[in-house]
C-alpha cells in the first residue's frame, strides 16, 4: 500500500485579520492530515498565504507601507492564529517566496513556449477584491461581481493570455466522470456554466499594476494572481526549484480542499494548467461551503467585517477551550454545504456533545471505578448481557471513521464517532453499575461493566485524537491508558488496558455552561463589534449603507388597482440553467397553479423555498427569461447588502388571496 499522503488547504489571501470562517478549511486537512499520520502515513500537509496582487498593492498604499511589509504583518496573525488553534501544517508557504518567484516564472516560461499562452489584449470587467475577471453575462443582475457582489471595473489592457478550450472535454470528463471533485453534484454546475457555453481563454497576466510575479520575457507584465496561486501545490514541493525536492514522493494531491467561491479555479483552471503541463492531476478536490452568522432574529448573513459579525477564533478558544471550537466547526458543516454559525447552536453542541456525551461519560467511568474499587480495577471480571453489543460497536467503530477521513466527511466521522459515546452511555444505563456496587458478590461482574466502558473510551479518545488534540492526552490520563495503548492499531479491538488498570480522577473536560448567561454575554460583544465597525467604516462602504431609493411618480387608486398581487406557496424550485441568477419556481397560486422565474438565486437555495408563501404580481404579461417562460413576478425589498429579500406572508393565508 502507499502509504504517502498529501493534503493542501488553498493559500489565504491576507488582506484582513483571520476569522472563524477562515478557520475551517485548515482545521479540517489538520485533522486529515493528523488520522493520517495515526494510519502510519508519510504526511504533507500544505498551507500558506497568496500575497501578490492588486489589492495588496492599494491597502499598502493606502497605510503608506510597501506590500511586502502590509504582507509581512498579516501572515503574523495568520501563523498566530494556525499555532493557537493547533494546526500541525509540515510546510507554510509565501508567494513572496524567492524560490516560488521563480518556479512560477519558468511555469509560466513553459506554457508560453508550448503554444498555450499568447499576447493579446483583454477587455472586460474586473473585481480587485476577488482578483477575477468576469464576462458581462456573468455578472449578477445589478452589474456586479457574481462572487462578492460588489463594483467591478471596466479593464482594458495589453495582456497574456491561457488557451483553455483544448483542454475543454478533458475536464468535463474530469467533472463528470469520476470522483475528482467532492461533493459531485457541483460537477454538473460548473459543466453547465463553464464548459458548456465554451470554455473561454484566461487572462493570465496584468500591466496596470506592479505587485506580482514579473514575467521575465516581458517585465512590463506581472503574472495573474491565479496562476501564481495556484502553482504553489507543486512549487513547495520542489517543481521548477531546487529548494525542496519532494514532488516525485508526493505529487499528485491525495487532497486540495477549498471553499465553494474557489471551486472553480481549482476544478477548472487548475486542471488545465496540470495537462499543458503534462503533469498528473490531483486525486481528489474538496469542496466545502461557507460558515454564515445566524443573527439574534434567526436570519442567515455571510460573515463580514463591516456588519461586526466576524466571530474572533482567539477569544472563542479563551471562552471554551481550542478542542471546542475545532469540534464545533467540523461537526456542524457537511461537505458541500454551508453551516450556520450562532452563539447559541454553537453552545447546545458543546454542552450536548462535550459536556453531557463524552465528558459526563468520562467522568462517571472513572468517578465509579474510583469510589467502587480505589481507582484500581481487579483482574476477576465476569462477562454478562450487553457486553457484546458495546464490544460490536467499538471495534466497528475505525473502519467507518476510516471510510467517513478518506471521502472528507469530517462531519460524518464526527457522527459515527458519538454513536459510539451514546451507546457507551445508554450501557450504563442498561447494566446499572450502581446497583452492582451495593451488592458484593455482584464485584466481578462490576469490574467487567467498567473496564469495558475504560475500553469504549480509549478507542473513542484515539478516534478523537486527530480532531482534539489537546484533549484527548487529558482523557488518556484519567482512564489509565499510556499513548501505546492509544494507538491506531489499538483502536480496532479492545482488551487493550491492563487487567487491573488504574483511573485517576482529573479535572472536568468540559464544563457545562450556562446557555443563558453565556448567550448575553457573547451578545453583548458582537453588539459592541457591530457598533465598532459601524463606526470605523471607511468612506467607501459607508456609501454602501442602506439609503431607500427616491419614491416614483405618484399614481391614482385605480392605477394601483391594475396590479393584481396574490398569495401563493412554492411546491418546487430549481436553478435555470443557463443563469446564476435565476431561480425556476412552480407555484400553487389557487388557480391551478403557474411558473415564474425569479433572480433570486444569489440570495436563497431552492430547497430553502419550498413551502413557503410568498406575494406574487399574477397579472404581469408572460416574458421569457434564458429561455424560459415566466408568468408573473414575486415580490421581495432591497436590503442594506445590496441584495434582495423575498417577501414571506402570514403561512395562514390561503393561497389565491388578493393583496389590497
Amino acid at each position: 500500500m502507499d502509504k504517502k499522503y498529501y493534503i493542501t488547504t488553498p493559500i489565504y489571501y491576507p488582506s484582513g485579520d483571520p476569522h472563524i470562517g477562515h478557520c475551517y478549511t485548515t482545521v479540517a486537512c489538520d485533522s486529515i492530515a493528523r488520522y493520517k499520520r495515526m494510519q502510519g502515513y508519510d504526511v504533507m500537509f500544505l498551507t500558506g498565504t497568496d500575497e501578490h496582487g492588486q489589492k495588496i498593492e492599494e491597502k499598502a498604499k493606502a497605510q503608506g507601507i510597501t506590500p511586502k511589509a502590509y504582507v509581512d504583518e498579516k501572515v503574523a496573525v495568520f501563523k498566530k492564529l494556525w499555532n493557537y488553534m493547533n494546526i500541525d501544517y509540515d510546510r507554510y508557504i509565501r508567494t513572496t517566496d524567492d524560490y516560488h518567484v521563480s518556479a512560477v516564472q519558468n511555469i509560466f516560461k513553459r506554457l508560453y513556449d508550448k503554444g498555450y499562452i499568447y499576447k493579446g489584449e483583454y477587455k472586460g470587467k474586473y473585481c480587485t477584491p476577488c482578483e477575477s475577471f468576469w464576462t458581462e453575462s456573468q455578472l449578477d443582475e445589478n452589474g456586479c461581481c457574481p462572487e462578492c457582489h460588489r463594483e467591478v471595473k471596466e479593464a482594458k489592457e495589453e495582456a497574456y493570455f491561457f488557451k483553455m478550450s483544448p483542454f475543454a472535454d478533458r475536464i468535463e470528463k474530469l467533472l463528470l466522470d469520476t470522483d475528482y471533485l467532492r461533493p459531485k453534484y457541483r460537477a454538473q454546475e460548473l459543466v453547465n456554466n463553464f464548459i458548456k457555453p465554451g470554455l473561454e481563454d484566461l487572462c493570465v497576466s496584468r500591466t496596470s499594476f506592479t505587485w506580482g510575479v514579473p514575467v521575465t520575457f516581458d517585465e512590463k507584465h506581472v503574472v495573474y494572481v491565479w496562476i501564481d496561486a495556484l502553482s504553489n501545490y507543486i512549487t513547495a514541493l520542489g517543481y521548477e526549484n531546487s529548494t525542496y525536492n519532494d514532488y516525485a514522493k508526493f505529487w499528485p494531491a491525495d487532497v486540495h480542499m477549498v471553499a465553494k467561491d474557489i471551486m472553480r479555479f481549482h476544478a477548472i483552471i487548475w486542471p488545465a494548467m496540470l495537462m499543458a503541463l503534462e503533469e498528473p492531476l490531483p486525486k481528489h478536490l474538496a469542496v466545502h461551503g461557507w460558515i454564515t452568522f445566524l443573527n439574534k432574529k434567526g436570519e442567515e448573513q455571510k460573515m463580514s467585517k463591516s456588519l461586526g459579525n466576524v466571530v474572533d477564533p482567539f477569544m472563542l478558544g479563551e471562552r471554551y477551550g481550542v478542542d471546542a471550537i475545532r469540534y464545533h466547526i467540523l461537526r456542524e458543516m457537511a461537505l458541500g454545504a454551508d453551516s450556520a454559525f450562532s452563539n447559541e447552536i454553537m453552545i447546545n453542541r458543546i454542552n450536548s456533545d462535550l459536556a453531557n456525551g463524552f465528558g459526563n461519560l468520562v467522568s462517571r467511568t472513572v468517578a465509579m471505578a474510583d469510589k467502587y474499587f480505589g481507582g484500581t480495577l481487579p483482574a476477576e471480571r465476569e462477562a454478562g448481557e450487553f457486553d457484546d453489543s458495546l464490544i460490536e460497536c467499538v471495534t466497528s467503530l475505525r473502519a467507518k471513521v476510516d471510510l467517513c477521513i478518506d471521502e472528507t466527511r469530517l462531519k460524518n466521522a464526527l457522527e459515527e464517532i458519538f454513536t459510539a459515546v451514546d451507546r457507551a452511555n445508554k450501557y450504563i444505563d442498561e447494566t446499572e453499575p450502581w446497583k452492582l456496587g451495593k451488592d458484593e458478590s455482584k464485584k466481578a461482574r462490576l469490574a467487567a461493566v467498567l473496564y469495558n466502558l475504560l475500553e469504549a473510551i480509549r478507542v473513542i479518545s484515539t478516534l478523537l485524537s486527530p480532531f482534539m488534540p489537546n484533549t484527548m492526552p487529558k482523557v488518556w490520563q484519567q482512564i489509565g491508558a499510556s499513548e501505546a495503548d492509544a494507538t491506531y492499531d489499538n483502536a480496532g479491538k479492545t482488551g487493550v488496558l491492563p487487567a487491573d488498570v488504574t483511573v485517576h480522577k482529573g479535572e472536568i473536560l468540559f464544563p457545562r455552561i450556562d446557555i443563558d448567561k453565556e448567550i448575553e454575554a457573547l451578545n453583548a460583544i458582537i453588539e459592541k463589534n457591530m457598533a465598532d465597525a459601524k463606526a470605523n467604516l471607511s468612506d467607501e462602504e459607508k456609501g454602501k449603507e442602506f439609503t431607500p431609493p427616491e419614491l416614483s411618480d405618484e399614481i391614482t387608486i385605480d392605477d394601483f388597482a391594475k396590479v393584481d398581487i396574490r398569495i401563493a406557496q412554492i411546491k418546487s424550485a430549481e436553478k435555470v440553467k443557463k443563469s446564476k441568477k435565476l431561480l425556476c419556481l412552480q407555484l400553487d397560486d389557487g388557480f391551478g397553479g403557474r411558473q415564474v422565474v425569479s433572480g433570486i438565486a444569489e440570495w436563497y437555495k431552492p430547497e430553502d423555498l419550498v413551502g413557503k408563501k410568498i406575494m406574487l404580481v399574477a397579472n404581469l404579461k408572460p416574458v421569457k427569461l434564458c429561455g424560459v417562460e415566466s408568468n408573473g413576478m414575486i415580490c421581495a425589498a432591497d436590503n442594506a447588502d445590496g441584495g434582495a429579500t423575498v417577501i414571506f406572508p402570514d403561512q395562514s393565508l390561503p393561497n389565491g388571496a388578493k393583496v389590497r
